[in-house]
């Protein structure tokens, strides 16, 4: 079985945090806020994702140094996260959802909490970013892992900057239909990785036909 490589970041990246996800998280603040007040909110949120990304991506060694925990553990716990993710995706299932606390008083620091878990620090793309770091030691990889993660970011900015008119009118219905597409992918990711983390323990696995 291949290593994780550079196209299946991009995808676990964009499946866990990208347009799909994202932008149902933004239509739903679009029904109260302003077009103007809106990409204000895009570009902070964006921008503060993309710090923590890169920080993430930099400090992975030091995080699994400090909580004491293996490659091969995240491997297998984010693959298994991932997998029971997808699940819920395809079956139109929406976990990590929180009530309703009422609102600050603040509009912009109100957007950003709202924004929160599925944007700006979303579990899923905090346990991607350690997973994907962790793959390989070297300085280049938590490169290459910070720039695909921001490179999804900036996809999502794009994508909520150009579709802000449409959002108030926006069906929930097309952008569920893709995140369940996603959902797919993203399910072979986890098992991916899963499998990648018994490989990386010894356990010895047959090679695919397809040479994968």
């Amino acid at each position: 079985m291949s290593a994780i490589n550079l196209s299946t970041v991009f995808v676990t990246f964009f499946a866990v945090v990208g347009p799909p996800k994202v932008l149902l998280a933004f239509a739903q603040l679009s029904q109260t806020r302003t077009p103007a007040e809106l990409r204000r909110l895009t570009l902070i949120s964006s921008l503060v994702a993309a710090v923590v990304g890169l920080a993430l991506a930099y400090s992975a060694d030091f995080m699994a140094s400090l909580f004491h925990i293996s490659d091969q553990s995240l491997q297998i716990a984010g693959g298994v996260i991932f997998f029971i993710y997808a699940v819920a995706l395809v079956l139109g299932i929406h976990l990590g959802g929180g009530k309703d606390e009422g609102h600050l008083a603040n509009p912009l620091a109100d957007g950003i909490r709202e924004l929160l878990l599925p944007f700006v620090a979303s579990p899923l793309a905090i346990t991607a970013l350690l997973v994907e770091s962790l793959t390989r030691d070297t300085f280049g990889w938590h490169s290459t892992v910070g720039a695909m993660y921001v490179a999804v970011i900036a996809v999502d900015c794009a994508s909520v900057l150009l579709l802000a008119p449409l959002l108030r009118v926006s069906r929930r219905t097309s952008l569920e239909v893709v995140s369940r597409l996603l959902g797919l992918l993203l399910a072979a990711v986890g098992v991916e990785m899963f499998l990648y983390g018994l490989e990386s323990l010894g356990v010895h696995l047959a090679e695919s036909q397809n040479g994968y």
